[in-house]
């Protein structure tokens, strides 16, 4: 969130589209090798030598995928990298470089879009990302966000998300279901705020998942984890719509079954607590809840031995032939078809409240 302020607003038409490019990215300067030429040019020239490229896009539009409300304009830019590392991690690939494209209204001033590429600069820092390019140009509704990331690795280490096999291990990074619990509880919060805007909320018991869901951690540490340990996986996905939903694009790709333990899923004492205040089923938040950015992987039964041990991996599942479905094994030992209800950007929010009531 910006808090609009008369005494260090400069609207955007001061600098002009171009001008603003130059304002917002002087800080960026191109670190890895693979960079030839970054921004400033009609295009950036990058070199991976010997290795795939990996590509992949997300668009995030204010009131549906974000709301200003409460989520700060730093934390977005943050947040905004790492939806897009994730896929490139989903790819078992390192992620090299990033472009990023906002459209925003004319009721942003040039310093809300230099928090916002604040949070961009801090993530594409931490995680050794160069920001090589872009686009800027208004909008009527809001904000827009466009990044598209590029990561490399070497052709024998990609992992798409078709390889799975039957028997083979169903594996996550990571706890699950927090991020959806502190969108709830930021939900919850505005609707308090907007009947009594002096109630001062105290968001201290709920510091993890308001973490969650406003400043998300991409997996950059799983790959070479993985291949420390002398493991490549059969398939893999980054859990973005709910784990149902995940495990379901697996299995389709990879044309098999999926048995999913419900006792084994992860799920953090914080996320657990606060189901419990929300009464709501944690199982049914795993499931359904998206925006975790976890790894959700298969690997070969011959490689158990090298992951059992490594806090970071937890197996859930495993998968089965194709004609025995995709199921949830509940802790009462019912099988139960494994349904998505993951996130759909594409779905009425009309239609999605009347669903839940």
């Amino acid at each position: 969130m910006f808090q609009d302020s008369q005494d260090m607003r400069t609207n955007l038409s001061e600098l002009g589209e171009f001008g603003l490019i130059d304002h917002l990215t002087k800080g960026f300067e191109p670190k890895l090798s693979s960079t030839v030429k970054a921004i400033g040019d009609d295009a950036a020239v990058l070199n991976f030598e010997n290795k795939h490229t990996v590509v992949t896009t997300d668009l995030l539009v204010e009131g549906v995928h974000f709301d200003l409300a409460y989520m700060p304009l730093k934390h977005l830019g943050y947040k905004a990298v790492m939806v897009n590392a994730s896929d490139v991690y989903a790819m078992n690939a390192k992620a090299t470089q990033i472009t990023v494209s906002i459209a925003a209204s004319n009721r942003f001033p040039v310093e809300a879009l230099e928090e916002l590429y604040s949070g961009i600069e801090l993530a594409a820092k931490l995680y050794n990302i160069d920001v090589v390019g872009g686009d800027t140009t208004s909008s009527t509704s809001g904000l827009l966000i466009s990044i598209t990331a590029l990561g490399i690795a070497d052709k024998e280490d990609i992992v798409y998300r078709s390889g799975a096999k039957p028997n083979d291990l169903l594996v996550v990074t990571g706890d699950l279901g927090a991020a959806y619990m502190g969108l709830q509880i930021l939900e919850r919060e505005k609707e308090v705020f907007k009947a009594n805007p002096n109630a001062q909320p105290d968001l201290d018991p709920y510091t993890y998942l308001i973490e969650r869901q406003l400043k998300p951690e991409a997996r950059k540490d799983i790959a070479p984890l993985l291949k420390e340990l002398g493991v490549k996986p059969t398939s893999m996905i980054d859990i973005s719509d709910g784990l149902s939903s995940e495990i379901i694009h697996l299995c389709k790709n990879s044309q098999v079954g999926a048995n999913l333990y419900e006792e084994k899923i992860p799920l953090d004492p914080a996320v657990i607590s606060v189901c419990e205040e929300f009464d709501i089923d944690s199982t049914t938040i795993a499931l359904s809840g998206g925006e975790d950015y976890e790894l959700l992987f298969t690997i070969s039964q011959e490689d158990y031995d090298k992951i059992k041990a490594n806090p970071n991996l937890t197996v859930i599942g495993h998968m089965a032939e194709e004609k025995e479905g995709m199921h949830l094994i509940t802790r009462a030992n019912q099988k139960l078809p494994l349904i998505a209800r993951g996130w759909n950007s594409m779905e009425d929010k009309n239609e999605k409240s009347e669903k839940k009531e």
